[in-house]
């Protein structure tokens, strides 16, 4: 493995225990769905790098989806007709 493959694909993305990697999962959701799940599944696995500090991030990543399908839904409620 080069040095940039280690670098864009640590193990800390590879080492749960079913042996799934976490880019074969959030590639198949919206990005900040899944940006959210990569900060769970890092939590408390990546050195120098607290817990609590992915989580707070996969927080911020899941409130922005919220405000984002808010907003969608908002704009589709504008759209229908009224009678």
């Amino acid at each position: 493995m080069s040095d940039i493959e280690k670098h864009i694909n640590p193990s800390h993305y590879k080492a749960h225990p079913s042996g799934v990697e976490c880019i074969d999962i959030i590639e198949e959701f919206p990005l900040n769905i899944g940006t959210a799940i990569k900060y769970l599944w890092r939590a408390g696995l990546k050195e120098q790098n607290p817990a609590m500090q992915d989580l707070h991030k996969a927080r911020w990543f899941v409130e922005r989806e919220i405000v984002r399908l808010t907003k969608k839904a908002e704009k589709a409620r504008l759209k229908v007709p009224q009678n």
